[in-house]
């Protein structure tokens, strides 16, 4: 298979539709914003690994029997939502959540995607468990990995994370859905990203818990 199909693969399919790819190697731009650096893809049937820039994103697949990340998602698809992980039905599909539906954008309409609004973030929930959790593509959540939940991208999308607070910025990549409204805090379903414990303190909000922020789809192509 040649380098640039496996390359759309993962940025637009999927991460584990790449089991058949053994290794992608190229130098890409990351052409929303100035980011630049080497990308690099190595796969197996459960792992992948690149880089974008100076941030490392590390894949693991989440045994099927692993608890979700938000066990408010109630289908995905129109399906049971392990199912939908199992089959690959998750990347742009409607899913449902306490009885209302959310539709993700289109791959086409996400490469343009750019926003502002509050952010906050998850991870201490998953530290002291047994068993780790997934998230809504089936991968294994990393509270120390760069990640995060969005209800409305594809997954996985790559996007930049900028604290307008104190300018920093992270590059993350979204695999889970959220944040919704909880029962104790309608308000949160109104917040536009959850970070991982790792990005937000990458960000330097960890300690308060929100931060305003923009978000924007970070685009890869190839140097020729």
């Amino acid at each position: 298979m040649p380098r640039r199909i496996c390359y759309q693969m993962l940025v637009l399919v999927g991460v584990f539709s790449l089991a058949g790819c053994a290794v992608v190697k190229g130098t890409y731009d990351a052409v929303a914003g100035t980011l630049k650096g080497v990308y690099y893809v190595t796969t197996g049937t459960a792992k992948l690994a690149y880089n974008i820039g100076e941030f490392t994103f590390n894949v693991v697949k989440a045994p099927i029997e692993w608890s979700l990340m938000n066990d408010d998602i109630e289908t995905i698809d129109g399906l049971p939502v392990k199912e939908a992980i199992r089959q690959g039905r998750v990347k742009n599909s409607p899913y449902k959540v306490k009885g209302k539906m959310y539709y993700p954008m289109t791959v086409a309409s996400a490469q343009g995607y750019r926003e502002t609004g509050i952010a906050s973030w998850y991870g201490n929930e998953t530290l002291n468990q047994k068993d780790g959790h997934m998230t809504a593509n089936g991968e294994a959540f990393n509270p120390n990995a760069l990640s995060a939940a969005h209800k409305h991208l594809p997954l996985p999308t790559n996007v930049k994370v900028t604290n307008l607070q104190n300018g920093r910025s992270v590059i993350v990549r979204v695999n889970d859905r959220g944040p919704f409204p909880s029962d104790h805090n309608p308000s949160s379903g109104r917040r536009i990203i959850d970070l991982s414990y790792a990005a937000a303190k990458q960000l330097d909000f960890h300690a308060q818990g929100t931060a305003r922020v923009r978000v924007e789809t970070v685009q890869l192509a190839e140097e020729v």
